[in-house]
């Protein structure tokens, strides 16, 4: 699709488009969202100073997302060698600043050693290497992350996930769905505690219905999180183009 078409289309977000242009571009691909509650005191710790956790009806929930990003892309430039295209595996939190709720991450692990670095280094996000791997079975998807951690083992992610018919919806306003998708702010932290922030903007989230077969999650686990095993909801998206602004200090 079109920047300006994408552009176009704001009837959807929560606030204005930020000021200035956009920077970068990215493209999620066959992008799982398992979504799981978690308890205030295991996630309250993980959150910096400066932001609030947001609730849904006195719950937190956290959200893990792996996904084949391509391409990725700066604004005004082609595609960057080695690094346009990775696979990703994030896990997510909801919090607000101010009035403006966003997300933060707890982790991006991603298969590009050049994207972890570049990301690390301009936007003070939480990005690390892993070993990871998806396998494509008509419209079944393999996935596995693997990271190590020194005494602890390792930060792992595996199973296979797929939609489930051809279906596609938008979250319905008000709904928990609508809630944990349709963010446009994102927050980070640096190892000084210092904040920073930065402004999104897609169409409104395609999603379907999906199932998963999980193997492996310790991925979550190793930041002291506890849930039931099995995700609470699940969606799948095909695609979705995605335009983000500089992260700024607040």
């Amino acid at each position: 699709m079109k920047n300006h078409e994408i552009l176009a289309h704001t009837h959807h977000r929560p606030f204005p488009l930020p000021q200035g242009p956009w920077l970068m571009k990215q493209t999620w691909n066959d992008l799982l969202f398992a979504h799981w509650p978690v308890s205030s005191s295991c996630l309250k710790s993980l959150i910096p100073p400066g932001l609030e956790l947001q609730l849904w009806e006195g719950t937190p929930w956290i959200s893990v997302s792996p996904f084949f990003m391509d391409p990725l892309r700066l604004r005004g430039l082609p595609r960057l060698p080695f690094v346009h295209r990775f696979l990703e595996l994030n896990i997510r939190t909801y919090v607000i600043k101010n009035g403006k709720a966003g997300i933060f991450f707890l982790n991006l692990d991603a298969s590009s050693r050049l994207a972890v670095l570049s990301a690390r280094s301009l936007a003070h996000l939480p990005y690390r290497y892993a070993n990871m791997s998806c396998k494509t079975d008509g419209e079944k998807f393999t996935f596995s992350s693997k990271r190590p951690i020194p005494g602890h083992g390792q930060a792992e992610f595996s199973g296979k996930y797929h939609s489930k018919g051809s279906d596609c919806f938008h979250a319905a306003p008000g709904s928990l769905v609508h809630w944990l998708t349709e963010r446009y702010c994102l927050y980070a932290s640096d190892s000084e505690g210092r904040l920073y922030t930065g402004d999104i903007h897609h169409l409104p989230w395609p999603l379907q219905e999906a199932k998963l077969e999980l193997d492996v999650n310790s991925a979550t686990r190793v930041f002291g999180l506890v849930h039931d095993p099995d995700p609470s909801l699940l969606t799948f998206t095909k695609r979705l183009e995605v335009l983000f602004w500089p992260v700024t200090r607040i």
